[in-house]
């Protein structure tokens, strides 16, 4: 019988994650089960000798039945990217200060993952935004921003659905969020919480230099075209990761897309749980 392969993405400090990997990689191989690192990864966790479960400088498997990822949402976007448009799913620990889109905190982490390896956790789909525009085609699991550039002048940005412009604000730069992503930079524009199943695009704006900039949804069949009315080009980035820019008087297409990568999570966990636990701890 082969091996049952699990792939394996961490963040960037591996001194609080390489006991967790360790520990994991144990339960893994009871279970019949190999976690996988590929180069950058294995090159994060030098852990001496052979470790129960570790199979270090192994290529990402196409036939993984899960990704494990630890750290915080950053890390967990890269491994929701990695396997979009797939099967399979992202199980999650939270490394990280928020971790909104986290599985399981590190205190349920051997719980959580008893569950994964038993393949009893639900698994959520989420939908993301498919952009289109001089930087390329990409795909938006949390948002897409285009914003001025540092030292830039304030942006002047229209934003219209199928040839009708509906408004244009000068503003600092413009946000367009999934519901998962409505959480992060949209949110703290101000922008509406849209909770997950809801089908839509939230957008706000950063920094809007008028008192009737309001934030919008938009519905999930209509395509949002994003123009750059301003005088300068403005920098694009997809999950708080530049991809390129948009020069003045182009335009970039986003349009919602329906169950685009797969999130494992325990039982009962509601979105409106988790939005009082991960925004109500930060607040105390």
């Amino acid at each position: 019988m082969s091996t049952r392969a699990i792939t394996v993405m961490t963040h960037g400090r591996p001194q609080e994650t390489s006991a967790a990997l360790r520990e994991l990689g144990e339960m893994a191989a009871a279970a019949g089960a190999l976690l996988t690192l590929d180069a950058d990864e294995t090159a994060k966790h030098p852990l001496v000798g052979d470790v129960a479960g570790l199979a270090f400088d192994t290529p990402a498997a196409p036939g993984a039945e899960l990704c494990l990822a630890l750290g915080g949402d950053g890390t967990i976007l890269r491994a929701l990217r990695s396997y979009a448009r797939t099967s399979v799913p992202v199980f999650a620990v939270n490394f990280g200060e928020v971790g909104f889109l986290s599985t399981v905190e590190p205190e349920r982490m051997r719980e959580g993952f008893a569950r994964a390896l038993a393949g009893t956790l639900d698994v959520l789909s989420l939908p993301a935004i498919e952009v289109e525009g001089p930087a390329g085609s990409h795909v938006a699991l949390n948002d897409l921003s285009l914003h001025r550039k540092v030292g830039g002048r304030v942006a002047e940005l229209a934003y219209g659905i199928a040839g009708d412009e509906i408004g244009s604000v000068r503003c600092d730069g413009i946000v367009v969020a999934t519901p998962a992503g409505s959480t992060g930079y949209n949110l703290a524009n101000g922008g509406p919480v849209m909770a997950w199943g809801v089908a839509g695009m939230a957008v706000s704006f950063i920094a809007p230099h008028s008192l009737g900039a309001r934030a919008l949804v938009v519905a999930p069949d209509d395509v949002l075209m994003l123009h750059n009315s301003s005088r300068e080009t403005l920098a694009v980035s997809v999950d708080g990761r530049p991809v390129g820019e948009i020069a003045p008087q182009q335009v970039v297409r986003a349009r919602f897309a329906h169950d685009i990568a797969k999130l494992a999570q325990m039982d009962g966990s509601s979105f409106y749980r988790r939005l009082r636990e991960k925004f109500g701890r930060l607040s105390r």
